[in-house]
């Protein structure tokens, strides 16, 4: 019995190789000539092989999805026992240089179809192909249809020169249901999978006059250290609201024009912090610390409050506080607010001013910013963030005025205070810069 080897074709674009996408005939399939046997990929498109050969499929000697040289063989098939003797002659094995004589149609460059064979076996009717040969469609557009399982040959092309377009190729298929259908990948049978992470290079230090080198000493290097420790040990979470200031801003105007304040600084910055103090005192979860010990982490709830103030200063970011601010009246306060601010300008902040702090106010407002997510300081568990306050159109009985309104945010440890108790707090806060009279007791 001859066996008629059939080898991969020039696909007539002047490629070297292709990739079998798949097999539309299995071994024992009865194949005519001119038959769809497989569709392949090239880097330009995709095509469908016709058989050279009637007969039947001996061997697949190339799985789906291998990529293939040209020339190398792909399929054997076994001689109809009607082809009379010459006409198998003329389908002994062809490769990719040699051409059957006569022709049923030479489909593709480097190989073609010989003469009619006086008797056909029929292709098996429980596997139908629909051709796609001659069928107009760009590359991406075929594996669409391929995707989809729709047959382009069955496709009525709506483009130029009747291209079958993306349009038609969903239509077609009644997209809907067939996205539906769609195979979805099984689980890998590796419950867990490890993917090594190279740690990157630092990046060099580029030798250009154009670039200054800054020593990282002092302030800017205690206070990287104390925020890459903060962030990478206390879990942040944020929370920020508007408020409609317009009150605490009336306030303010009032203690200015006030005798008893004539040779303080009065700011919103003062109101802030006595809401900061009455909310810590409603919910004292929030002025605690988490402390890692020998024995265990416990958590620290002080009743007292060290009211620190974040102060951008020449020698970079301090904390300084205001030891036992819950004490203070509001006139003492304010001469502390400003006694902190003008010595943290100076320069002149000592250490054992940024000790022992409790919660922190820093004022992003005097640079224009509305919110935050600042970054708490070590051994404390909330830092607020008061942002500017502008003239806003805000809804008052049912009307739109323009109103004072500013946003209250804070970062707080998660490890420590949960989220009503922050929301809690936050709104209290807020609350009394709407309305300040809730300080007077």
């Amino acid at each position: 019995m001859t066996m008629q080897t059939f080898h991969l074709p020039d696909v007539g674009e002047g490629l070297t190789e292709a990739e079998i996408v798949s097999w539309h005939v299995a071994p024992g399939d009865t194949v005519a000539v001119d038959d769809v046997i497989a569709e392949i990929e090239t880097a330009k498109s995709l095509v469908e092989l016709p058989s050279p050969f009637a007969g039947t499929v001996g061997e697949l000697l190339v799985a789906e999805g291998d990529t293939v040289e040209v020339g190398a063989p792909i399929i054997t098939v076994v001689p109809a026992d009607e082809t009379p003797a010459a006409a198998r002659d003329a389908h002994e094995p062809t490769g990719p240089g040699q051409q059957p004589e006569a022709g049923g149609g030479s489909v593709l460059v480097g190989y073609g179809t010989g003469g009619e064979a006086k008797t056909r076996r029929r292709k098996k009717p429980e596997k139908p192909v629909a051709s796609s040969v001659g069928v107009i469609a760009k590359p991406p557009i075929r594996k669409l249809a391929r995707d989809l399982g729709v047959a382009l040959g069955e496709v009525a092309g709506s483009g130029p020169a009747g291209e079958v377009t993306r349009e038609d190729v969903l239509k077609h298929a009644q997209q809907a249901s067939v996205f539906r259908n769609i195979s979805t990948p099984e689980w890998p049978a590796v419950r867990e999978k490890e993917i090594p992470v190279e740690t990157p290079a630092a990046a060099p230090v580029a030798d250009d006059a154009r670039v200054e080198a800054i020593p990282v000493k002092g302030v800017r290097k205690a206070t990287a250290s104390a925020m890459v420790g903060s962030a990478y040990s206390a879990p942040h979470v944020s929370v920020w609201t508007d408020v409609d200031a317009t009150r605490t801003m009336e306030l303010v105007k009032r203690l200015k024009a006030s005798p008893d304040f004539a040779d303080v600084k009065v700011s919103p910055l003062l109101i802030v912090a006595r809401a900061v103090l009455w909310a810590a005192r409603r919910t004292p979860m929030i002025n605690s610390a988490w402390v890692d010990g020998e024995d265990g982490a416990k958590i620290l709830v002080r009743h007292y409050v060290n009211l620190g103030i974040a102060a951008a200063t020449p020698r970079g970011l301090l904390v300084p506080n205001i030891k036992d601010a819950q004490d203070l009246s509001m006139r003492d306060l304010a001469k502390a607010l400003e006694k902190l601010t003008v010595t943290a300008r100076d320069g002149k902040t000592t250490p054992a001013d940024q000790q022992g702090g409790t919660i922190t106010i820093t004022n992003i407002g005097v640079f224009g910013m509305d919110a935050g997510t600042p970054i708490i300081n070590p051994g404390e568990s909330a830092i607020i963030a008061m942002g500017a306050i502008r003239q806003k159109p805000w809804v008052v009985d049912g009307e739109v005025r323009p109103r004072w309104v500013t946003t209250v945010s804070g970062s707080f440890d998660h490890r420590v205070v949960d989220g009503d108790a922050i929301s809690r707090f936050v709104a209290d806060v807020a609350a009394v810069l709407e309305e300040p009279a809730l300080l007077v007791e």
